[in-house]
């Protein structure tokens, strides 16, 4: 079976529509096999590079950006992580890099360099003292064998930098560190930058250019449209296997998938008004951060109810090993914990109905 683009996505015109179906479905079919090992993820990032989709940064035009995630995300997550990971470092590059700098990634990239984040330290933190080698190591780098060039996080605190790094010895790369349940596909792991050459690490902007509002926190909106595109992807699966099986004409059977489904089109609302504030110019920094964290939130939430109403649609069907809903829905339990989530409702609590509340937001 398959499903060239979810019926769930309100009607796009063509113009915004920027993953062609025929990419959708390739992506579609390959997360089977990507999840297995047999086939690399690397050829997934291929058609999306045929695509088109790796010279965005998120910033021409952030909705058509948030689009494209979720048409990626609930086509193949994997793949979408990697991409967003991408997207996330070629903005950072073209927002702190130099002129000599950005053109050289642009061309690296025109040669088929695929970029990513690795923030996560490893049990020994990736630090730099003085004129010394690089020290430590990065946990959770997804792409191991895919990302070429990885922006590296350096030291900690206000004054973490970024080091773009080429990142393709595979003897510094450990892929079985990665023991979670989901997104096997991302080939994510460890990676050790011990006694790594000054001459090897190419500095992207000043220190603590990387916590810079509203382009840290306030680009969690690319993460939320990941998690609700492979919500509803996860859904539009759920529904076509009920269907063919004569068991979607059930009155609770529809109840429970629309009830959801109706939370997941007004995350994705939210999330396009998130990605729109970015480049509002009447928008507060504070309030495109709070927004993000909101989408953000407000998905992943939505995210977990659509797990558990498709579990109590397909039943235990949904837990056979070769199950399509059983695989996106431990893609997507992954994907759905990022970090600091409690922080991020307080952050936005504060700034929303703290004592200078503004309740209405972006949407004043």
């Amino acid at each position: 079976m398959t499903v060239s683009q979810s019926r769930f996505f309100a009607h796009q015109p063509p113009e915004r529509d920027r993953v062609p179906r025929k990419v959708s479905d390739a992506l579609r079919i390959a997360a089977v096999d990507e999840e297995r090992g047999d086939r690399p993820i690397a050829r997934s990032i291929n058609l999306l590079r045929e695509a088109s989709l790796l010279t965005d940064d998120g910033t021409t035009d952030p909705v058509r950006t948030a689009r494209a995630l979720m048409q990626v995300g609930a086509a193949n997550l994997g793949a979408g992580r990697l991409l967003e990971g991408h997207i996330n470092a070629l903005h950072l590059i073209q927002r702190y890099g130099t002129e000599p700098q950005r053109q050289t990634v642009d061309r690296r990239i025109s040669d088929g360099a695929f970029l990513g984040v690795w923030g996560a330290d490893g049990n020994v933190p990736v630090t730099r003292d003085a004129d010394k080698p690089l020290n430590g190591g990065k946990c959770f780098a997804s792409g191991l064998g895919t990302v070429s060039h990885a922006l590296v996080t350096v030291n900690s605190g206000p004054d973490v930098r970024l080091a773009l790094i080429d990142v393709t010895d595979a003897r510094r790369a450990d892929p079985s560190a990665w023991n979670m349940l989901g997104m096997q596909a991302t080939v994510s792991g460890t990676y050790d930058f011990t006694d790594m050459a000054e001459e090897n690490v190419d500095w992207i902007g000043a220190p603590g250019d990387y916590l810079r509002e509203p382009y840290f926190v306030g680009g969690v909106w690319r993460i939320a449209a990941l998690q609700i595109g492979a919500t509803t992807g996860l859904l539009d699966v759920a529904a076509a296997q009920l269907r063919a099986m004569d068991r979607m004409q059930a009155e609770a059977q529809q109840t429970r998938l629309m009830t959801v489904l109706m939370r997941a089109w007004a995350g994705m609302a939210l999330t396009e008004r998130a990605a729109q504030a970015t480049s509002a110019e009447d928008v507060s920094s504070e309030d495109i951060v709070v927004t993000s964290i909101a989408a953000r939130l407000f998905t992943e939430e939505v995210g977990l109810d659509a797990i558990r109403a498709v579990e109590q649609s397909i039943g235990l069907r949904h837990f056979e090993a070769g199950s399509e809903t059983g695989r996106m829905a431990r893609d997507l339990s992954v994907y759905l914990r990022q970090a600091a989530r409690d922080a991020f409702l307080q952050r936005a609590a504060q700034t929303a109905v703290g004592a200078n509340g503004r309740i209405r937001g972006v949407f004043g």
